[in-house]
């Protein structure tokens, strides 16, 4: 009896700690938040002011020139402060009066600050609960470590376990193992932490290694017609052109690959949210085959309709861009003028499907097996514009959902990719 109350006793001390410790990681997670805002507004705050301030320089003078003698005049009374623009000879091209775009821009830095505290405000409960849930292995953890503590081993186990922890390898794929029965709970405890562990290194740094590398490409692009700008693209037109084309195509490309990364780093931190609730598969697919129609000109789409209503639980928006990258895919490697059939319906034991079938270059069997892993191309499809996190974007939403892919796909064929859903209870 006594040996219980002391266990309870244990576990509401630890919870108590375990409160202490998630209330000081919430608040400073709310100052390095709110720091992170105001750096942001400040910086967002300066490129206003200095677009603006070009802008009008630009539209008054026609040109914008660095031999041109810049100031602010009138600093003692705020209401008269004026940006002044003179030639080299000192004459004044152009003066601005600036109290009454700072008071606009202000005051809109004062609503955004406001709704970035309200954000914060809103968030508070949720934030809590998700660190709590976050500390619950370690107060676990805490509370197994203080029963083993009470456990009674002689000096010879307590060697054994020291022995086997010190000549483990954090890098290599060894386990531990103390040749004992008594220790058996804790040799098998500690190796499924040691692997997930190292699954989890080697994860995060897989996809690091992948990101840098995806990204270094459109930023040495960028750079180096930056630096072409910069030596003759004042003079020369076609340089100009031809350099603003394509910093525009490597950025736009750049913002999808980095919008892509934060979706799945936001879904692999639980903070990608779904909205289920019953949507009607005809009406999605429907929107699907309306949309690539009216975008895709260089293909012909087929939508085999179902007369019956078809509903699953599901995020109708995050389903629908699912299978709006399955069609964007099936679009990109297909020929123009071939056929896209987009279709749904009920497979033999009730589940839902929606299948997007082309005729393109089709995958090999090797590929099909990674073709959801991150980063992965295959070499016939890296002639081809992607990024390589489409389909993974695809499956971690399917995945959400509780359905699973079937995948039909030859060589010079064609692919046919079928998302199950599970049946609506």
């Amino acid at each position: 009896m006594s040996q219980t109350i002391k266990k309870k006793s244990v576990k509401q001390s630890e919870t108590k700690r375990m409160s202490s410790i998630a209330h000081k990681l919430h608040w400073s997670m709310i100052r390095k938040q709110t720091a992170m805002y105001l750096s942001f507004d400040f910086f967002l705050c300066l490129l206003l002011s200095a677009g603006w301030i070009l802008d009008r320089e630009w539209m008054e003078i026609g040109k914008i020139s660095m031999q041109n003698q810049r100031m602010l005049v009138h600093f003692s009374q705020l209401r008269e402060l004026t940006y002044r623009v003179a030639d080299e000879n000192g004459k004044i091209l152009l003066e601005l009066e600036l109290y009454r775009p700072l008071v606009v821009l202000g005051l809109s830095l004062l609503v955004l600050v406001i709704m970035q505290f309200l954000k914060i405000a809103m968030s508070y409960a949720n934030e809590e609960r998700k660190i709590r849930r976050m500390l619950a292995p370690i107060n676990e953890i805490a509370l197994k470590a203080d029963e083993l503590s009470r456990m009674t081993f002689s000096e010879e186990k307590y060697q054994q376990i020291e022995d086997a922890i010190s000549s483990i390898s954090p890098e290599e794929s060894e386990l531990l193992s103390f040749g004992d029965s008594d220790l058996q709970g804790i040799e098998a405890a500690m190796n499924n932490l040691l692997i997930r562990m190292r699954d989890s290194y080697r994860q995060q740094a897989q996809f690091v290694n992948d990101a840098s590398h995806e990204l270094r490409t459109p930023i040495a692009v960028i750079q180096g017609y930056a630096n072409m700008l910069s030596r003759w693209g004042k003079e020369d037109e076609k340089v100009l052109e031809e350099s603003i084309t394509a910093i525009q195509h490597e950025s736009d490309h750049m913002k999808r690959l980095v919008d892509q990364l934060l979706f799945l780093a936001r879904g692999d931190s639980g903070k990608n949210r779904m909205n289920l609730e019953m949507v009607s598969l005809n009406g999605i697919m429907q929107e699907v085959y309306e949309e690539s129609f009216m975008i895709d000109e260089a293909h012909p789409y087929r939508f085999s309709k179902e007369e019956q209503e078809i509903q699953v639980r599901a995020d109708a928006g995050m389903l629908k861009q699912a299978v709006r990258i399955l069609v964007d895919n099936a679009a990109k490697y297909t020929k123009a003028g071939d056929e896209i059939i987009l279709s749904f319906g009920r497979c033999g034991n009730g589940e839902a499907f929606l299948q997007v079938q082309d005729t393109g270059i089709g995958m090999a069997s090797a590929d099909v097996a990674h073709m959801f892993d991150r980063f992965y191309r295959a070499d016939e499809a890296r002639s081809y514009q992607g990024t390589g996190l489409g389909l993974s974007i695809a499956k971690w939403i399917v995945d959400k959902h509780g359905g699973h892919f079937e995948i039909l796909s030859r060589t010079e064929l064609g692919t046919r990719i079928r998302i199950v859903l599970p049946a609506a209870s």
